[in-house]
């Protein structure tokens, strides 16, 4: 059997319409642009409108990786969805998608990773390729994190935004590109840092909602300190196992988690600001949507090119956390 790789060979996103900016937040809580700016780096976020849904945003991102890949939805094998705000318990977020590709019998599914779920995905769908399974896998990274926000806790609600990223995975027997190496990471001893609690352990119930406790919790000092030890470890490790130099590195493209912990990484790692790609001023953090819709901003705006080398790095919700080297 040939050595396949997964390479990208489309990439799509899809954000709402509607901005909430920081001065909007500051007529909700007691915050304001200079104090969210300083703390996080984020400006405004994309809020979904009634109309819009984790897969109505997926499906908008998904069409355009297809597009990008120079395919159409029936050439899609596997959808998998990475997302803690699917359209609903079941069926899966993918199944919804798919029903609106009209890909009747492709095989869908979700993954629940949070902010490291796009990562978790990638990594499944260049498995099945790499096996011989499938020529061509569609992972979406989607979020509609509004929707399990409480507008009331200024310390979670500056953070969040909806969007949508999508990549199409493609069989290649080229060994140099593709996925080049990865590694996750999980440690549930950590849970109770970030939850969003409604499910079988604390079924959703009048007492539950009175108390506002059906919306996302955060300890964010706890969140900080984590982030921070895990960025510069993933990058060094996986620099370090594929023989990298900074300069072989195109982009360092992270879960837009926070501009302080970017920015501090970046200088211990000896890298300038220019090489991470960030853009969480205008989209906040969009969980498991961040580094795909940042890998779509960054190939349609051509600051990507073949041959590129770029380093993923994500943690969130879990714990979990983990690393990816990507040649395009």
């Amino acid at each position: 059997m040939p050595n396949f790789s997964a390479i990208l060979a489309g990439t799509g996103s899809c954000l709402p319409e509607r901005r909430l900016t920081n001065d909007d937040l500051s007529k909700m809580v007691e915050t304001n642009d200079e104090w969210i700016v300083q703390r996080t780096g984020i400006r405004e976020r994309r809020i979904a409108s009634p109309g819009e849904t984790t897969a109505t945003l997926g499906t908008a991102a998904a069409r355009r990786a297809i597009e990008a890949a120079g395919l159409e939805p029936k050439d899609i094998e596997l959808i998998i969805v990475a997302t803690i705000t699917p359209e609903m318990v079941f069926p899966s977020t993918a199944c919804f998608i798919g029903a609106e590709l009209s890909v009747p019998g492709t095989p869908a599914f979700d993954m629940m990773a949070a902010c490291s779920g796009f990562i978790y995905a990638l990594v499944t769908g260049s498995n099945f390729i790499r096996a011989g399974q499938y020529k061509n896998v569609l992972v979406i990274g989607a979020e509609t994190l509004s929707r399990i926000v409480n507008y009331k806790d200024r310390n979670s609600c500056i953070l969040f935004g909806d969007g949508a990223g999508a990549v199409v995975l493609q069989r290649s027997e080229d060994p140099k590109r593709g996925l080049l190496y990865n590694t996750l990471h999980a440690d549930g001893t950590g849970g109770d840092v970030m939850k969003c609690m409604p499910g079988s352990r604390h079924p959703i119930c009048a007492d539950m909602i009175s108390q506002e406790q059906q919306f996302m919790q955060i300890r964010g000092r706890e969140v900080y300190k984590f982030a921070v030890s895990k960025f510069e470890e993933l990058i060094e490790q996986a620099m370090r196992a594929c023989e990298l130099t900074k300069d072989d590195v195109k982009f360092i493209i992270p879960h837009q988690v926070n501009q302080r912990i970017i920015d501090s990484a970046m200088e211990k790692l000896g890298m300038p600001p220019s090489q991470a790609y960030v853009n969480i001023d205008k989209y906040g953090n969009t969980s498991a949507a961040s580094i795909p819709i940042a890998l779509d901003e960054a190939w349609r705006a051509r600051k990507i090119n073949k041959g590129d080398v770029l380093v993923f790095v994500a943690f969130g919700g879990g714990l979990t956390w983990a690393n990816a080297v990507v040649r395009v």
